[in-house]
């Protein structure tokens, strides 16, 4: 397990750092932050819509040649994007930034998908997940300083660039092991529906549950910043998002530690329940150091939330779908926070980080109910 896991955080060190890479080298190209927005927010929904149909194929086909021809296809789009002139047309923009979102390689799912596969000890299982989404937590943090702070210091251009070299590695890596060559679609089990892998409530409840928590981790992002810059320190907002990632990946290797929950349903409810009580707090937050303490409390229990919730899909997708099943995952997430990041700028700038913060705990007890209520459909496979 080893080789597909580390060329798939290889794969996925730009997904952090691509959204700022398209907002700030649109921004230098037009002068207009507002189609930098733009820009980003079509590489999301293209991302969002075409995942799900690419692990559909997956799930048919197998994974090395989705993955190769996916990364080829987004870094000719980076290069392209990186090459272009200062007179170019926002709609050849945006145009790129479609096919970068839709071409990204669901590098993802497929690791996903090769554990449910080949690990059938719950503990074991249960481990690796808690793993990837802790060390997640770093890579999202990485990539941005490394590409866009580092690279991106330089020329935007070559942060494209890199975006597009990073990626394709890594997925050429990933494609290249022997678990990845060796799996195979599902040979067995009852037609496919057009519903594919929501074709079974668990799933629709899992994909509630994720938008919800996305819009949550979308409201944080937006007021940490606020926050920040009402302390007179502006420039500590991404420290400040760095120890709530280290909350985050202390949960999840405290949680990989405790072994696999007997009741995996019950878990997501309690889990993101929890969440959302340590969340409240945010809201007495008064300056960096209250917040930096209160947002690493915070996170601890966010990788051991999405973790419980990822080692559920096996058991629920519909047999020939598990590939698609954990991209309606990512997609559910990318959409609660575009969702989250135009509900918390406007509460921030109505009522203030703090209203924000109580929204944010809001949307993640939203997540926990539907995980509750719905716990007879997450145990039902």
């Amino acid at each position: 397990m080893a080789a597909p896991f580390f060329a798939s955080l290889l794969g996925r060190l730009p997904m952090g750092a691509l959204g700022l890479v398209l907002i700030l080298h649109t921004r230098a190209l037009t002068g207009s932050y507002a189609y930098g927005g733009l820009a980003a927010g079509v590489f999301a929904l293209a991302l969002g819509v075409v995942a799900p149909l690419l692990g559909r194929v997956i799930d048919v086909r197998g994974q090395t040649g989705v993955l190769l021809l996916a990364a080829v296809v987004q870094a000719a789009a980076l290069a392209a994007f990186a090459s272009l002139s200062d007179d170019v047309g926002v709609a050849l923009l945006l145009a790129l930034a479609a096919v970068i979102g839709a071409a990204s390689p669901p590098l993802s799912a497929c690791l996903r998908s090769l554990w449910s596969h080949l690990l059938d000890d719950p503990d074991v299982r249960h481990a690796v997940f808690s793993l990837e989404a802790a060390v997640l937590e770093v890579v999202y943090i990485l990539g941005p300083v490394m590409i866009v702070a580092g690279i991106g210091a330089i020329s935007m251009r070559a942060a494209a660039l890199a975006c597009g070299a990073f990626a394709l590695a890594g997925s050429v890596l990933f494609a290249l092991t022997a678990a990845s060559r060796d799996w195979r679609p599902a040979q067995s089990g009852p037609p496919r529906t057009r519903a594919g892998a929501l074709a079974g409530a668990g799933m629709q409840t899992l994909l509630a549950v994720m938008v919800l928590t996305g819009v949550s981790v979308a409201v944080i992002e937006v007021a940490v910043p606020a926050l920040s810059e009402e302390a007179g320190s502006a420039g500590a907002a991404g420290l400040v998002l760095g120890v709530w990632g280290l909350g985050s990946l202390t949960g999840g290797v405290v949680s990989g530690r405790l072994g696999a929950a007997a009741d995996p349903a019950r878990r997501v409810g309690r889990t993101l329940g929890a969440l959302a009580l340590l969340t409240l707090p945010l809201a007495l937050a008064s300056g960096i150091a209250s917040l930096a303490a209160l947002i690493f409390v915070a996170g601890l229990f966010i990788a051991p939330a999405l973790a419980t919730a990822n080692g559920l899909v096996d058991a629920l997708a519909p047999p020939g779908t598990v590939t698609e099943a954990y991209t309606w995952l990512s997609t559910g997430i990318a959409v609660g926070i575009g969702a989250g990041g135009a509900l918390g700028g406007a509460v921030v700038e109505g009522a203030g980080p703090s209203t924000a913060f109580l929204a944010a705990a809001a949307a993640v007890a939203a997540a926990a109910a539907v995980a509750i209520a719905g716990r007879s459909a997450l145990s039902t496979p």
